[in-house]
């Protein structure tokens, strides 16, 4: 009989053990669609996605070697796995409350007693008894909190989903890092292609500027032609600093984003390339499994997940604590007999304490992190229906801009078919030199557009592949 009422107690705590307050947390409920409202139509298709490598499908080897150094040394993705490690630390505290605390203390301390203390002083005690003595002390202090209520657990469901939500946002960073560095990529290749067509047009308006000197000088034509063929040239030199501008800019932008100096890649990056092609087909899959690859999502549904447990943190404050405490050690007056089985004490027994004075502010307390709840709640919701958005307009942009490219690429042909017609009606004296420059001017300006175009195909991708959360394993 005796060994049931001793174990009575523990069996009791061991049962409330399991009692955990506050609500469970259970993933929203979300409907998402069955399929892209926007028509596939720019070479996408529904089939199931793997992009974990995506900026692979451009075929550019030095594309490929940007993004590696990017992850290995970006500055933003070094944060980003600095506070991993911070909440994984965080959580391993959360998780260590659930255990006892145990502090080893030891002293020497040199103590003189009153001789005239009451009850003490009022006895005839001998003047040899010493009222002066040295005292030695060393042993344990232990505590253990039962977390009777679960608010310890709920901490450590709070810290583990904050866990979650750092390692997602890392993860989001490192889509941001690698859809920008492509984005700056193609960027410099960009510049580097529209810089080529201006010179390109600037030999051929200068070889134009040449003629109608020389015809000005023979008398066949007026230094009116001469004139505007200076202006259209001029025009054209003018847009070179700002190409060259924006290629520097977009140099320097890549040189930070790999982790170096803002002119680390100038010489690497110093070669015209081409810009990448996109390849022929894009597998984008379902709405239905967007959620599961974005991080930025994952990571809102994560905080969700923290700000349901402090619910369970603030409500367990309604409750009593239950504590085990304990201490065992060694006291004695000389180090001679420190250590003796007579110089021990101990002391053990449960403690209880109860915020019962405390009733309102816990309770509003409570109400904080409802709301926070809520807010969580929103916010993920808020994260879903734009993650949505995202790869909506992605898609539309690259299936629009590549008929746009379609009627540009006719534009320039036809442009330089106009151009080469001019130029044999002006050598015959059919037509004005003004038509000739019209036409220079014309087809400078759709060949820089259609470059643009190559550019906004291949970002326009980027953007999707962004969108659709690619970039991480």
């Amino acid at each position: 009989m005796k060994t049931k009422i001793s174990t009575l107690p523990l069996s009791l705590v061991l049962l409330a053990g399991g009692c955990t307050v506050g609500p469970d947390y259970h993933a929203p409920a979300l409907n998402a669609p069955t399929q892209w409202s926007e028509p596939l139509a720019g070479g996408e298709n529904a089939r199931e996605v793997s992009i974990a490598t995506w900026w692979k499908n451009f075929n550019d080897p030095e594309l490929n070697s940007l993004v590696e150094r990017a992850v290995a040394a970006n500055l933003d993705l070094q944060i980003a796995a600095a506070r991993v490690r911070e909440t994984r630390a965080q959580a391993g505290e959360a998780e260590a409350n659930l255990g006892p605390t145990v502090d080893g203390t030891a002293g020497a301390q040199r103590q003189g007693a009153s001789r005239n203390q009451p009850v003490l002083g009022s006895l005839p005690i001998p003047s040899s008894v010493p009222f002066v003595n040295n005292v030695y002390q060393a042993g344990f202090d232990a505590s253990w909190e039962l977390d009777v209520f679960g608010g310890n657990r709920r901490a450590v469901e709070g810290a583990q989903a904050n866990v979650a939500a750092a390692e997602f946002n890392r993860r989001d960073v490192q889509v941001t890092l690698v859809a920008e560095v492509a984005r700056n990529y193609l960027a410099v290749r960009g510049y580097q292609q529209r810089l080529a067509i201006a010179q390109q047009n600037l030999t051929a308006q200068k070889d134009s500027l040449s003629i109608a000197q020389e015809r000005s000088k023979k008398g066949i034509s007026s230094d009116l032609d001469v004139q505007q063929a200076a202006t259209v040239l001029a025009q054209t030199q003018a847009q070179v600093p700002t190409l060259e501008n924006g290629l520097q800019v977009s140099i320097h932008r890549l040189g930070v984003l790999l982790g170096k100096p803002p002119g680390a890649l100038l010489g690497e990056l110093a070669a015209t390339a081409p810009i990448p092609a996109t390849p022929p087909e894009v597998p984008v899959g379902l709405p239905s499994t967007l959620l599961l690859r974005r991080p930025d999502v994952r990571a809102a549904e994560a905080k969700l997940a923290a700000a349901t447990a402090n619910i369970g943190v603030a409500t367990a404050d309604l409750f009593p604590k239950f504590s085990l405490t304990g201490a065992v050690g060694f006291e004695s007056v000389s180090t001679s007999d420190w250590f003796t089985p007579a110089s021990k004490f101990w002391s053990l027994g449960p403690t209880v304490q109860w915020r019962i004075f405390d009733a309102d502010r816990i309770r509003a307390n409570i109400r904080v992190q409802d709301a926070r709840q809520e807010q969580a709640l929103a916010t993920y919701e808020k994260a879903v229906l734009t993650s949505f958005e995202d790869v909506e307009n992605a898609l539309v942009a690259y299936a629009k801009e590549q008929v746009r490219h379609q009627s540009l690429a006719q534009a320039v042909s036809t442009s330089q078919d106009a151009l080469s017609l001019s130029n044999q009606l002006y050598a015959n004296g059919l037509t004005s030199f003004i038509n000739v420059l019209d036409a220079e001017r014309t087809l400078y300006q759709t060949q820089d557009d259609l470059v643009q175009s190559d550019q906004a195909v291949s970002q326009n991708l980027i953007a999707t592949y962004k969108a659709l959360g690619g970039g991480w394993e």
